[in-house]
């Protein structure tokens, strides 16, 4: 979160700014729910932004304003090789993406920003698209991933937002050959597409592996595929926003940002029983099986919605 700056001085400013930054060896995180040593870490300036809450600013920007999301949606959704790779999946995720927005679960992201703006915690559904004839085959790699969304772009089917982040959502029958269902269920990051910065995110059917990324037996919508996405997306959705091109937020001793600090930690159940349709979260209409976040206020903790109590599992 910016703080307020009663006074400030114009002379020397800059001087300041950069004699606050400092370089030391830690972790910088991959994206992909671990930390990478480095011996170069940056760290942004303690007196800038709201910090000591367990997680570090390095420097680097938020997604301010709304954040619009965009779905490319590859592999046989109409059919596929397993139950959730369907329209209801499909039709559930859009629902997810337009509910989610200025909740009170989403709004815990309102705990952060950089020396310009504060994480505002509104989202809007933009747009979305189609590749069911499987383009770039069914064993994708991470550039295939940034083909896809470039492709997507490029074509006009999606328009070029740097305010976005673009959503690849595979079938079962597609492997991601970096470390899906062995390393990490999903992953954002950014690139350039035509010049632009562009924030993006693979996620894979959870149900390719369900005991590695799927939370219950059984989801709170009867769609275990849908459900364990939905968790997917609310974790790299919210890194996205806090940490979009991999500068601004994270755990400097471990390289974990705002989702990993508390990934596959539920809090309180609304209703249901954790494994067999429990959930914590209501919006849209719907019921919701999701990981809490990372709350930057209050010394840090996991939580189901801003200011809500923390947890620890």
């Amino acid at each position: 979160m910016r703080k307020g700056i009663v006074v400030v001085l114009l002379v020397f400013s800059c001087l300041t700014y950069m004699s606050a930054q400092r370089v030391n060896s830690g972790m910088v995180p991959s994206g992909k729910g671990y930390g990478i040593p480095s011996p170069n870490v940056v760290e942004g300036d303690p007196n800038a932004v709201v910090q000591g809450n367990g997680i570090n600013w390095h420097g680097g920007s938020i997604i301010p304003n709304t954040v619009n999301v965009y779905y490319i949606w590859y592999g046989n959704w109409k059919g596929g090789p397993k139950p959730s790779d369907s329209p209801t999946t499909v039709q559930l995720l859009q629902t997810f993406a337009r509910g989610i927005g200025a909740t009170p679960f989403f709004n815990i992201l309102t705990t952060y920003g950089d020396t310009t703006d504060n994480v505002t915690g509104n989202v809007h559904f933009a747009k979305q698209t189609t590749m069911l004839t499987y383009p770039n085959g069914k064993n994708l790699t991470d550039a295939s991933i940034l083909k896809i969304v470039s492709n997507a772009i490029g074509s006009g089917a999606l328009p070029s937002d740097t305010n976005g982040v673009y959503f690849v959502f595979t079938t079962s029958d597609v492997n991601e050959t970096s470390g899906f269902c062995t390393s990490y269920c999903g992953w954002h990051t950014n690139g350039t597409v035509n010049g632009a910065d562009i924030k993006y995110s693979f996620i894979g059917n959870p149900d390719r592996c369900p005991t590695s990324c799927e939370g219950q037996s059984k989801g709170p919508n009867s769609d275990n595929g849908a459900d364990g996405i939905a968790n997917i997306m609310s974790h790299e959705l919210s890194e996205a926003t806090t940490d979009p091109d991999l500068s601004a937020w994270w755990q400097t001793a471990t390289g974990e940002e705002v989702g990993d600090l508390c990934a596959w930690k539920w809090g309180t159940l609304l209703g249901g029983t954790l494994g067999n349709g429990g959930y914590n979260e209501t919006f849209g209409g719907k019921n919701w099986f999701l990981q809490m976040e990372w709350e930057n206020s209050r010394k840090g903790g996991c939580d189901n919605f801003l200011g809500g109590p923390f947890h620890t599992k």
